[in-house]
């Protein structure tokens, strides 16, 4: 998930995809909760629960890949991001008002991201398409498509997710969603004929709803390698080196940017814990928070008004943990207002990487910002309206 610095209650950088399959359905979908089996990373995979019922005025629909996909890693690199466009078939306004992500290849999916695309940005994201082989096209960083918003993810332990208020994110007709997948190829071994035809099951109200939007909340990431460690990538320049090799010139972007925004320029500051304060510059209600890290995450938050008497926490995760990213409901709405301020914090342990088995084998690394399994970010989600 890389997204550089917005003003949160901005529209998010963009990613696109291929066409795909669709079905409606008017009822409840038939689904069962399943026991648990290993998953990729050497964590446990639990199918999801059933969907809720429906409610008044809504409606399912199921959206599947058309073909399996098999991901391939850029050379030197063990994850790749593909972008498939797939297309709700929409004639009339809707809202979205929940969806559930379904893996089907839980060993390969790291996470996934659904970005609303406009009807006038569908002939580029085709265009897109059209120029690589294959279904969909690689899609580390943005997809090159304008602006789209995030109007869904899923990540381990993320399940469908309703919020009690009358709120939805606005799908106009003609408009399709951008499902980005983050493929990783550790549990594998890299198996080229490892595949993937995941799908999403949204649910469409035609009630006229409170919008909504999602805001990023970014922090850099600068962890040393551990004590006894050594190794190449653990000088600083060379891990960064090797984030851009990986991901491009826009990773090793990324990772200074993030620096200069957060610490005003200075000298990157090293060690297990980071934060970055970020101005609010509309009002908004936020409804719903989450946390993203990766596997040397241990802890995450997001404070409100950091440092004054109005200060509170909106996320507070002391004991991170990869297979239990769910958004988080507020127990009531938050209003924002211009001039607050909104701080993410999130600490990494660099010894996690000789106790986990997906990444013993990796060499020591220097870890920043990056979009690989073995990188690492520092990401809030909020789920917002306005004020």
């Amino acid at each position: 998930m890389r997204h550089l610095r917005t003003s949160i209650g901005a529209t998010l950088a963009v990613l696109l995809l291929t066409a795909a399959c669709a079905t409606s359905a008017g009822d409840e979908p038939d689904s069962a909760a399943a026991p648990a089996t290993s998953g990729a990373h050497g964590h446990e995979y639990q199918e999801p629960p059933p969907a809720a019922p429906l409610r008044e005025g809504e409606r399912f629909q199921e959206l599947t890949m058309e073909r399996a996909y098999s991901p391939r890693a850029p050379e030197g690199a063990t994850d790749e991001y593909r972008c498939f466009m797939i297309d709700p078939a929409l004639t009339e306004p809707a809202f979205l008002t929940g969806s559930q992500f379904l893996p089907q290849n839980h060993q390969l999916v790291h996470h996934a991201i659904f970005f609303r695309l406009e009807p006038d940005q569908v002939v580029d994201a085709e265009k897109l398409d059209a120029a690589e082989e294959g279904d969909g096209w690689r899609c580390f960083g943005n997809a090159g498509v304008g602006d789209a918003a995030w109007v869904a993810h899923w990540a381990p332990g993320a399940d469908e997710v309703l919020l009690d208020q009358k709120v939805g994110y606005p799908m106009t007709p003609g408009s399709r969603l951008v499902m980005q997948i983050h493929y990783n190829l550790l549990a594998t071994g890299g198996d080229a004929a490892a595949s993937d035809r995941s799908s999403i099951r949204l649910r469409l109200s035609t009630d006229d709803l409170t919008p909504l939007r999602t805001g990023l909340l970014t922090a850099p990431v600068e962890l040393p390698c551990a004590p006894g460690e050594s190794g190449p990538l653990c000088d600083r320049a060379a891990a960064v080196a090797d984030v851009t090799k990986r991901f491009g010139a826009e990773a090793g972007q990324t990772v200074e940017q993030l620096n200069k925004w957060c610490n005003d320029g200075n000298t990157p500051r090293q060690g297990p814990s980071q934060s970055c304060v970020q101005p609010v510059e509309e009002p908004m209600t936020v409804y719903a928070v989450a946390g993203h890290m990766h596997l040397l995450g241990r802890a995450i938050s997001v404070e409100l008004n950091p440092g004054t008497p109005q200060a509170r926490k909106l996320l507070d995760i002391p004991a991170y943990d990869f297979d239990d990213q769910a958004i988080r409901p507020l127990d009531a709405p938050v209003q924002l207002k211009a001039g607050d301020t909104l701080k993410v914090s999130c600490t990494h342990d660099a010894t996690l990487r000789q106790q986990l088995p997906a990444l013993q084998d990796l060499p020591p690394r220097y870890v920043v910002w990056g979009e690989g399994t073995s990188d690492e970010m520092c990401l809030g989600i909020l789920v917002a309206g306005a004020a």
